[in-house]
């Protein structure tokens, strides 16, 4: 068991380091000796848990979008309007990439064209975004000239966007910088009916996930 636990210990801090040194060199140019040290242990230690560059970055992926299933899964049980769950959800998820590598780098990986992974994570994201503004437009609460394949293009990418540009500037993973462009897309999504609230679940987030 105590073996167990310290395996487990170190495959999650290679993850993390690898996790860091993704989101600060890019794929290409991070290497496994990098990675391995950055995270205290031997080359052969990370090559007993991970067989490849590509298999860390996977394991990366992975991790982020645990990570998102639970924010999602949280923030199913705090809200019953899609609008509102959608919102709380972007400001628990830009609030995480701006306070865990593993979930920036996450996101970083899928538009990283030298990376071999699929970008399951975006894919997961534009799913889940997809099917809440598909519900949100069977519940008649989406203006009537809005449609939710639109609208959901406009979150995805704005919500990615905040990412790349959060990479150079800490800003735009602000939540006064989310909070801003909700107040701009929920009257035009909504029309005249009152809109979701533009920031977060009571005014913090909601419960933090665990990791």
């Amino acid at each position: 068991m105590v073996k167990q636990e310290r395996a487990a210990r170190t495959r999650q801090m290679l993850i993390r380091a690898a996790a860091e040194v993704f989101a600060e060199d890019g794929f290409a140019s991070a290497s496994l000796t990098t990675i391995s040290r950055r995270a205290g242990v031997s080359n052969g230690a990370l090559h007993f848990h991970f067989a490849n560059k590509a298999a860390l970055a996977q394991a990366v992926e992975d991790d982020a979008a645990r990570i998102l299933h639970r924010i999602t899964e949280q923030a199913a049980v705090d809200h019953s309007c899609p609008l509102d769950e959608l919102v709380d959800v972007t400001h628990r998820l830009v609030r995480r990439m701006a306070e865990d590598t593993i979930v920036r780098a996450g996101f970083g990986l899928c538009r990283d064209t030298a990376c071999p992974s699929a970008a399951e994570l975006r894919g997961d994201w534009q799913q889940w975004v997809e099917g809440r503004l598909g519900q949100a437009e069977l519940d008649g609460q989406l203006a009537g000239d809005v449609s939710a394949e639109a609208a959901a293009a406009t979150v995805v990418a704005a919500t990615v966007g905040f990412e790349v540009l959060g990479g150079r500037d800490p800003r735009w993973l602000s939540e006064q910088r989310l909070s801003r462009f909700w107040d701009l897309l929920l009257p035009r999504l909504t029309g005249p009916r009152e809109p979701a609230a533009a920031g977060p679940c009571g005014g913090s987030g909601g419960t933090p996930e665990a990791s």
